[in-house]
């Protein structure tokens, strides 16, 4: 059995098993959907971290503990991966709160997750991260331990795997303990996807993984975009974008197609599809899809986010607001999509530049 089959069996066996929705999604809001939300704000945090991360600000890690324990105990996994990113993401620039906190309660399954992820996500950012990635098995391991059901640390053992280079049959091993955990958890999907381009797939490869995982996702999960994924790494990067093969065209088509469908499950202006919808309006602009990608625009509001324009260039909320703009413009020479399709000369010269030379998947 290839690598690729055998992931996609090992998630498969463990969706036999009831599984709760990943997130509840609600119809959206014509009103939403009206304004583009000009007072932009880059990675604007949710009404539940956002208290966390103030009080961290002053110091404080007690809202930060209160904020994991609750995702931890009411099984909320996809919210304890996102609020762990974001916690993560503020220690890397200030960090005595989470010194504090591990201080006060070493033993503590969500300062040890936050202090992993911390770990793991700075290593990562380094070149040659194998050896700068040894420090946080230990942590990755006490957190798990901490916390059994919790598929969150698996998610970032199977990062620090990627960054260490682990081999096929370590990195197996670790999705089975993820996904039995939680077969649908997204961020270990976004994970082996980056796991796979990392060690060389094809982009059709990438597409095989996303696309399967897509089509046995759960209703409203963010995992029907895992193929947008595939989309954004292809079209950004500027050796394979300007030659697209037929067949990737149309699976690029495809993964926007299949993410505007979900995109309009959920509100306009909700943060917690504003990442899916960036990357969508990025893929959209790529296939010069003027005026579906306005129409993400629009549904994004004020809630820019760093990926996927980071990876691009280091101005993100700049780069937002020029596609953003571009879209804008070129919209009104869009005509509905068609065979026959012309796009105007503008269109034809803009170009949505080029990745990091990681292959950043998310």
């Amino acid at each position: 059995m290839s690598f690729l089959r055998a992931l996609l069996s090992s998630a498969r066996l463990a969706r036999r098993s009831p599984q709760r929705a990943a997130h509840a999604v609600a119809a959206p809001s014509p009103g939403d959907r009206a304004a583009f939300g000009d007072d932009l704000l880059l990675d604007a945090p949710d009404d539940r971290i956002a208290p966390a991360l103030v009080a961290a600000a002053h110091g404080s890690y007690t809202p930060a503990s209160e904020l994991l324990a609750a995702t931890r105990e009411r099984a909320e996994w996809e919210d304890r991966d996102r609020y762990t990113l974001r916690l993560a993401t503020f220690a890397h620039h200030r960090q005595d709160w989470l010194t504090d906190w591990l201080l006060a309660a070493p033993h503590n399954p969500d300062a040890l997750l936050v202090q992993a992820e911390l770990e793991v996500s700075r290593a990562l950012d380094l070149p040659a991260p194998a050896d700068r990635l040894r420090p946080a098995r230990p942590l990755i391991d006490a957190a798990a331990s901490g916390s059994p059901r919790d598929p969150v640390p698996w998610r970032i053992a199977l990062d620090h795997a990627r960054g260490a280079q682990a081999g096929h049959d370590t990195f197996e091993g670790l999705w089975e303990q993820a996904v039995r955990r939680s077969s649908h958890h997204y961020g270990c999907h976004v994970a082996a996807l980056k796991y796979l381009a990392a060690q060389g797939s094809t982009y059709r490869e990438c597409f095989d993984f996303a696309e399967q995982a897509a089509e046995e996702a759960l209703p409203g999960s963010l995992i029907q975009a895992l193929p947008l994924r595939a989309a954004f790494a292809l079209l950004a990067d500027g050796t394979a974008a300007p030659a697209l093969a037929v067949d990737l065209a149309a699976r690029v088509d495809k993964a926007a197609d299949l993410a505007i469908a979900l995109s309009a499950e959920y509100d306009g202006g909700d943060p917690w599809a504003a990442e899916m919808r960036n990357v969508l309006a990025y893929v959209l602009a790529g296939r010069e899809r003027w005026t579906e990608a306005l129409a993400e625009f629009r549904q994004i509001g004020p809630h820019a986010t760093s990926f996927p324009w980071a990876s691009l260039t280091d101005d993100p909320l700049g780069r937002f607001l020029e596609i953003r703009e571009t879209a804008r413009t070129l919209a009104v020479a869009d005509p509905p999509p068609a065979p026959d399709r012309t796009r105007p000369e503008e269109a034809r010269r803009w170009t949505p530049g080029r990745s990091r030379s990681d292959g950043h998947y998310a």
